[in-house]
């Protein structure tokens, strides 16, 4: 997993300067801070890897259900000719 870092400084600076008092931002950018560091964010890559997988499962499964449907429609069509 990759590593997001977070610029307390600047998330204190935007609402300190719409008006809101320091400690407040400073507690806000606190706050946002570990509740981002709790979590664990998935990238694109870890994403494909945990898919990667079920495609090729699914890819399986395609096959799988063309050929029997290629022999399902070859028996219903012997059974007409």
């Amino acid at each position: 997993m990759s590593t997001v870092t977070f610029d307390t400084l600047k998330f204190v600076k935007t609402p300190e300067a719409s008006g809101m008092q320091n400690n407040q931002a400073e507690a806000i950018a606190n706050a946002y801070r570990d509740a981002s560091n709790d979590q664990e964010l998935v990238t694109k890559k870890d994403i494909q890897l945990e898919l990667a997988p079920m495609k090729a499962e699914l890819q399986i499964l395609k096959w799988m259900t063309g050929l029997v449907l290629g022999g399902v429609v070859a028996l219903v069509l012997k059974s007409f000719f």
